[in-house]
């Protein structure tokens, strides 16, 4: 009796987790076979990772992706590049440090994205909306700024002439902002009046009130040594590199801009075949709660490279390491953005604090020129007082990388030309 009763015991067993498995494979099955629409599957997709940082009017995406008419039509193209991970871009090796603005897809994401190009892209009808909604370009735009406007936008005063002389062209261009007081700017945009020319542009703000006739100076211009040393309330205030977006410190933190301050940039523009114009802007968006702490801004240069020179011989993969401390305070780290041009491989930064641990900053296995960005960490990093924060990057200067813009290698060192390379870790952070 005993051993019947176990063995009809088991048997019910196995009949309810039957039952159980059953309704999962329903279940499984009823999701695949749930029509997927734009509206109700793609559309949060699309918007997270894809419009909101990239593809939005004005962003470093090449087209808007706020609306299904702008997503169907190349519903196609999505498909594929979501398909093999090419994008949406991340190059941050994310098993070596976390980031606020990480950008990807899970598997599930990529099959409905898949599933909805199959059955021919349809819209669907709007969540809670209980029909189609009119997405304008106006509406699409208060999506992306979820309501918010800039505080602050400030343009070159004149449009500037770009020469079709094939030549790299480096200028500085002097930005009045007429600040009456003191403003803390928590968001930073700058918004390229020529994207496709420009190669990069650094912000800078002067409270002398001297700098004005720099406006239009070319950076070989001898006249420029006379302002160049003029001190600056802020030597980076922001910078813009191809796949660098808004840029957007925690609750609480800011950049300070004194009253009669006025904008410096400094934009480095790309060979023109033709003749062209930019007229770049800045969009400032200022702290609507209280700001407790200054953002400030670290920079290690080539002058932090240990093993110098900096340079790197044709048909040679050199590797270069730099270092910037003791540090003399703690302080808390609020993001880090490596910059190289296009003999850059590898990219990786880190902290060694006064016990030995080791904080990791960035790590970028595959260097891709045309996406570098602001990596913005989860949480404020503690870096403490005596630590040297560490950098090592690779690069090939050889035939075999294809994005060598010599041809045949030649002997590379330290400049602003695209031929040229750099190796730059900015760092924004806060006093602990």
């Amino acid at each position: 009796m005993k051993g019947d009763s176990q063995k009809g015991f088991k048997i019910v067993t196995l009949i309810r987790i039957s039952q159980k498995i059953g309704l999962w494979v329903f279940a499984a099955s009823a999701f695949a076979q749930q029509p997927v629409t734009y509206q109700q599957h793609v559309r949060p997709i699309i918007l997270k990772n894809c419009a909101t940082p990239c593809h939005h009017p004005d962003g470093v995406g090449p087209f808007s992706l706020l609306s299904y008419q702008d997503v169907a039509k190349r519903a196609k193209f999505i498909a594929k590049v979501t398909q093999i991970r090419y994008m949406p871009p991340f190059p941050a090796d994310r098993t070596f440090q976390h980031y606020a603005n990480e950008r990807s897809l899970s598997e599930q994401e990529i099959d409905l994205i898949q599933r909805w190009y199959a059955a021919g892209a349809p819209e669907g009808a709007a969540q809670g909306a209980g029909g189609r909604v009119q997405e304008s370009k106006e509406k699409s735009q208060e999506i992306w700024e979820e309501g918010r406007k800039p505080d602050l936008v400030l343009k070159m005063s004149r449009a500037y002439d770009i020469k079709g002389d094939a030549r790299e062209d480096f200028r500085y261009f002097h930005v009045p902002m007429n600040l009456k007081q003191d403003v803390y700017v928590e968001a930073i945009e700058f918004i390229p009046g020529n994207r496709k020319l420009l190669h990069h542009s650094r912000l800078m703000v002067d409270s002398t009130g001297t700098m004005a006739g720099i406006d239009g100076m070319a950076e070989d211009d001898p006249n420029l040594r006379r302002f160049q040393q003029t001190p600056l309330a802020d030597a980076f205030l922001y910078g813009w590199v191809p796949g660098n977006d808004r840029v957007t410190f925690p609750a609480g933190t800011a950049k300070r801009i004194r009253a009669g301050s006025d904008l410096i940039l400094n934009i480095h523009y790309a060979p023109a075949a033709k003749p062209e114009t930019d007229q770049s802007e800045v969009r400032l968006y200022f702290a609507r709660k209280p700001v407790q702490r200054m953002v400030q801004t670290l920079t290690l240069t080539e002058n932090n490279i240990s093993n110098q020179p900096f340079l790197l011989p044709a048909n040679t993969r050199p590797e270069f390491f730099m270092s910037y401390g003791p540090l003399p305070e703690p302080v808390k780290l609020i993001s880090v953005l490596p910059h190289m041009h296009m003999l850059g491989r590898t990219f990786k930064a880190f902290a060694i604090t006064p016990d030995g641990e080791a904080i990791n900053l960035i790590k970028i296995d595959n260097w891709d020129y045309k996406w570098q960005m602001t990596y913005q960490f989860s949480q404020l990093i503690t870096v403490p007082k005596g630590s040297v924060i560490l950098a090592q990057a690779t690069y090939d200067n050889t035939a075999g990388n294809d994005l060598n813009p010599n041809r045949p290698p030649r002997d590379v060192g330290y400049g602003w030309n695209s031929t040229d390379e750099m190796m730059n870790l900015v760092l924004y952070y806060v006093n602990e």
